[in-house]
Order: C-alpha cells, then sequence, then structure tokens
C-alpha cells in the first residue's frame, strides 16, 4: 500500500461515457484521485482528455456513468461544485483588454468575494506568481509565460480544492515550463488535488504521483509512474566494456547464457554499449556475474527503466503526441485534446 492510498478520494469516476454523433470521446472510464495528489491523464490527441475534464468541471454532461468531485455529483450538484473547483484550459481564458490585476479581481467579485477580499486576493496572486509589476498592464501585453501564469492565478482566486490543468504548459518554452511547474507543486504542497492532463512525458513524471493512460476514449493503464514503466518492460541493463571491440563477443555470450529470457541483447555502437534486458533482481545479478566471470573491463554499468514516452508507445502502438482520426467538424472543439 503507497502512502496515496490511505487518503481519500477527491475525485471518483465510475463508468463515463460521452458520445458525439458516432464518435464515443469516452467510453467507459474509471478514475480515482485521492486528496493532497497529481493524478496525470496521459493521452494522444483525440483520447479524451480535454472531455473528460469539461465533464468534471460540469461545461459538458455526459451520457451514461457518474462522477462525484469534493463530495459533489457533477451533474446533481453542479453549482455548489463549481465553487470548489478551479480550471487552466489549454489556452489563456483571461480578458486581454483588461489589466492583471482587474482580470483576477473581477474572478473575486464573480465568485462572490466581498470586495476587500477579492482585492487582497488578487493582489496576493499577483504577488505570487511574480506578476506584480505587470499587475496595471492589458493581460495583452503580457508574454505567453505571463499569461499563462495569469490564468494559473485566476484558477486559484477561490480556493479551489481540486484544480483541474488541461495540457498547462503547451506552446511555452522550457523556462516558463519549469515555472509553471514549481507553482503547481506548491499548490499540491497547500493540500490542492490536481487533475493534470498532458501529452509530455516529462511533465507527467515531475508533477503526477500517479497516472492514468487513455486511449479512443478507454483507460488503459494506469497506476503510479514506476509501476508503470516496470509493466512495460522491466529495467535494461546498460553495460559498457572498456574495449569497444569487446561489445559483440560480450552480446553473443550474454545470449548463449540465456540469462534474462527476454529480447536478446542490443549492441549501441554508438555508445559503445550492451543494452541487456532484465526482469528481476536474479536476472540483473546473474547477468552482471557473467559480464564480470569472463574479466572483461568494465568502465561502467548502470539499471535504466523505459521511459515514460516507451511505455505510452508500448501501450497504445503509437507515441502520445500522434495524431487520431479527424472529428467531425462540428464537435472537433469538445473532443480535441
Amino acid at each position: 500500500m503507497t502512502p496515496n492510498d490511505t487518503k481519500p478520494s477527491a475525485v471518483t469516476v465510475r463508468g463515463l461515457v460521452k458520445h458525439y454523433g458516432e464518435t464515443r470521446a469516452l467510453d467507459g472510464v474509471d478514475l480515482e484521485v485521492r486528496e493532497g495528489t497529481v493524478m496525470g491523464v496521459l493521452g494522444p490527441n483525440g483520447a479524451g482528455k480535454t472531455t473528460l475534464v469539461r465533464i468534471l468541471s460540469t461545461l459538458l454532461t455526459p451520457d451514461a456513468g457518474h462522477a462525484t468531485v469534493a463530495g459533489y455529483d457533477v451533474v446533481r450538484q453542479p453549482r455548489q461544485l463549481r465553487r470548489v473547483i478551479g480550471l487552466t484550459g489549454q489556452y489563456a481564458s483571461v480578458d486581454e483588454k483588461l489589466p492583471g490585476w482587474e482580470n483576477l479581481y473581477l474572478i473575486g467579485r464573480l465568485l462572490d468575494l466581498p470586495r476587500k477580499e477579492a482585492r487582497a486576493r488578487a493582489d496576493e496572486l499577483l504577488e505570487r506568481f511574480s506578476l506584480t509589476e505587470a499587475a496595471r498592464r492589458p493581460a495583452r501585453t503580457y508574454s505567453g509565460g505571463m499569461r499563462r501564469r495569469l490564468d494559473l492565478a485566476a484558477s486559484m482566486i477561490g480556493r479551489p480544492a481540486v484544480l483541474y490543468l488541461d495540457e498547462p504548459t503547451t506552446g511555452l518554452d522550457p523556462r516558463t515550463r519549469n515555472e509553471v511547474w514549481d507553482e503547481v507543486k506548491a499548490m499540491v504542497g497547500d493540500g490542492v488535488t490536481v487533475l493534470l492532463t498532458t501529452q509530455y512525458m516529462e511533465e507527467a513524471e515531475q508533477l503526477a504521483s500517479e497516472l492514468t493512460v487513455v486511449d479512443r476514449g478507454k483507460v488503459i493503464a494506469n497506476g503510479a509512474v514506476e509501476e508503470l514503466k516496470a509493466k512495460v518492460g522491466g529495467r535494461t541493463l546498460r553495460v559498457r566494456p572498456a574495449d569497444p571491440l569487446q561489445l559483440r563477443p560480450l552480446a553473443g555470450m550474454l545470449d548463449e547464457l540465456g540469462i534474462t529470457g527476454l529480447a536478446a541483447t542490443t549492441v549501441d555502437t554508438k555508445a559503445g554499449s550492451l543494452l541487456v534486458p532484465v526482469l528481476s533482481d536474479e536476472q540483473l545479478t546473474a547477468a552482471v556475474g557473467a559480464v564480470t566471470a569472463r574479466g572483461i573491463t568494465i568502465s561502467s554499468i548502470t539499471t535504466e527503466l523505459p521511459s515514460l514516452d516507451e511505455v505510452f508507445l508500448s501501450l497504445t502502438g503509437h507515441r502520445a503526441s500522434a495524431p487520431q482520426d479527424a472529428r467531425p467538424a462540428d464537435s472537433r472543439e469538445e473532443v480535441a485534446v
């Protein structure tokens, strides 16, 4: 049992279904997110990630299934639910004609915050997201990263218990992406529960404690990051002999011994190393023992788990950024992720 297993659920989804004509955007999705954690939802374009977020934020009604967020039913209690959630979509949603401060103040008032509290909250969040100096400038003058931070600040005005981040760093440069990641980590540290949809494998590894992989409207895998990696392909032992001429003889010897019982040893001539697939500690020990018993001088031995991109490729047959079948024009906005 992991520490997260002992926490109560903030989001529970059972059998969620959503159609757009003949397109089944969600096909019986089950999902559970523990309080104070980040659930990463991975999937390619068209997998159903954004449709899931829209339903959980009461912007869409499911055709079947059931979902509760922070104890509220998404269909029967939408007004109560909207008061305890925040949403940052794929694109900036603030009013670009208004200054940053006025955007935040307006949202605070729409959430029924008293004027004094709305002002204080706007000031607090502008400082937290390093936007104080730009507070009185129209949002249209902000850089892409600044607008993204303003979007995140807007989603936090009401102190949400659950925050939906739908591909929050799409189009951002690496430095700004890291800044957004830092803010998300700080939110989780404050006890916020986050549902994160992303196509960036690095983003999922940085932020998520658990992952759900969605493809064509179905959940095809879930679990902790390391669990999914282990399920897909175990570990790879990378052996680099001091003499590159020993690469192929060493690979042949390992294959003849049949230590791993998996795919054949791969020779990476460019890196000057062997890649040996192993599933267990026993196989790892046997492989290392066989190498050293040969008396071959080794410059390095390391073990590697498969990357999340390799996990996704193994599970779905395509990479997370692979395009999916075209959607009907009248429903593209609602199912595109």
